[in-house]
Formats: C-alpha cells, structure tokens, sequence
C-alpha cells in the first residue's frame, strides 16, 4: 500500500517518549541517485553516442541539429500517449524500456534505433557523480555516518557507482525496480534505514523531488531537498555535512 504525505506508516510510529526527547544526531545519510549525486551525460554527447552506435553521425553534422532533435523530445513529451507511458516506468526494467522507446519513436534521429539509444543510456559511464559527490560522501564515512541511496531507478545503479569507484563509499541502495515500489513509498524508506540498522528518526533523506524524496518524512526522517535545476558543476551537497553537525 502507497501510503500518503500525510500518514504515518503503520510500521513505524514514534512513541511519546521519542517526541519529547530531543530530536536525536543523525546516524546515516540517505541520498536520492538521479540529479542529486549522480546526473547522465549531456544530451549532445549521448547522442553522439548513440550516433556512432546507429551509424547516424552524419545527421548530427547538420547546422541546430541537436537543438532539433532536442525540441522534438520536449514535443514528445508532453504527449498524452507518451506521458501516460511514463507512469510506473521505474518499477521494473521492461516498463522503463517500453517508456522510452514509446518517447524516442517520435524522435526523428531516434526512430528505428531506440534499442542502441537505450544501450548508451545505461552504460556504466553514461552517469557521472557531480563533483561534490565524492567528497561529502567520503566526509560523511570519516565521521562514522552510514550512507545509503534512495531511487526510482529502472536497472542496478551500482554499475554506476562502480565504474566511477565510489561503491565502497555507499553501504545500501534501494532501488525501486528490485522493490516494485516507487517513492514516496514509505517502504522503500524504513527498508534503507533497516539495511543500514538506522533509525528513522537519526536518519537524514537527501534529495531533489519535495513530493517523491519529501515523503521520508512520514516515516520520521529529516529531510533536505535540493533545487530540482540542471546542474553540472558542484550540486551543494556541502550543505548536508552542515545539516549533520
């Protein structure tokens, strides 16, 4: 059962002693993945990719080509077909694929090759940390915290985190097509702070989505919501070692 923002999930209910008692130091971190600590490569650089995968960088060569082809995304996005495709599409890889591939087909450059463009968007190199990411994540392990990650995530993120070796850095990673959950499940929260022998209430939800992150704090969690902007420098996630004294 999806619990609303407004619900304390039946599974986890303070008690009248832990509402009077000070509000307990943070113990574990939880980070959203996707536009929080990781973002995907650039949209001309992934289709370059996929260019050179389809045998289709010639069109690429054309004066505004990637401006074109990236207005005809934004188009196709908005259609109902296609927005009605997008829902669920994280909870299992299949959804996802199908998600996409209903959205690329209306894509000029992307017709007829969605299945390489799907193979470059899920290679390991094809998400990059920001540039804060390592550091606070290794200032967060030197001060004895644990850290986990949170998302609606369509394959094993790990590889990811690997590829860049920061998997070392990341105890747990829920991730919502292994659980068949979306956020903001409150599931999917109580399990990351379980893996990680947390507490919810000593537990700190880093994210970028008010509503999808933002729903951690039903299950007693604090919450931190980062601008939902398009970053490509450092994403401020220094603000959360302030946030954890």
């Amino acid at each position: 059962m999806i619990h609303t923002l407004f619900e304390t999930p039946s599974s986890y209910r303070p008690t009248e002693a832990e509402t009077a008692a000070p509000v307990p130091r943070v113990e574990a971190v939880l980070f959203d993945f996707s536009n929080t600590v990781f973002r995907m490569i650039g949209l001309e650089t992934w289709l370059h990719r996929v260019g050179a995968a389809a045998g289709r960088l010639g069109l690429l060569e054309k004066p505004g080509a990637v401006a074109v082809i990236s207005g005809q995304l934004r188009d196709a996005f908005r259609l109902p077909s296609v927005v009605a495709l997008q829902e669920g599409r994280d909870l299992s890889p299949e959804r996802h694929r199908r998600a996409m591939h209903g959205w690329w087909e209306r894509v000029d450059f992307l017709r007829g090759v969605q299945e390489a463009a799907y193979r470059e968007l899920t290679r390991p190199d094809a998400w990059a940390p920001f540039p804060d990411t390592e550091p606070v994540l290794r200032a967060l392990r030197d001060r004895g915290l644990r850290i986990g990650i949170v998302s609606d995530f369509a394959w094993d993120l790990r590889t990811h985190l690997a590829h860049h070796g920061l998997d070392a850095l990341v105890d747990s990673c829920v991730i919502s097509c292994e659980q068949g959950r979306e956020k903001p499940d409150p599931e999917l929260f109580l399990k990351a702070c379980a893996d990680l022998g947390a507490e919810p209430r000593a537990t700190l939800m880093v994210g970028d989505n008010p509503v999808r992150d933002g729903g951690a704090t039903a299950c007693g969690l604090r919450t931190y919501i980062l601008p939902a902007e398009d970053r490509t420098g450092e994403r401020g996630l220094a603000d959360v070692l302030r946030l954890v004294g």
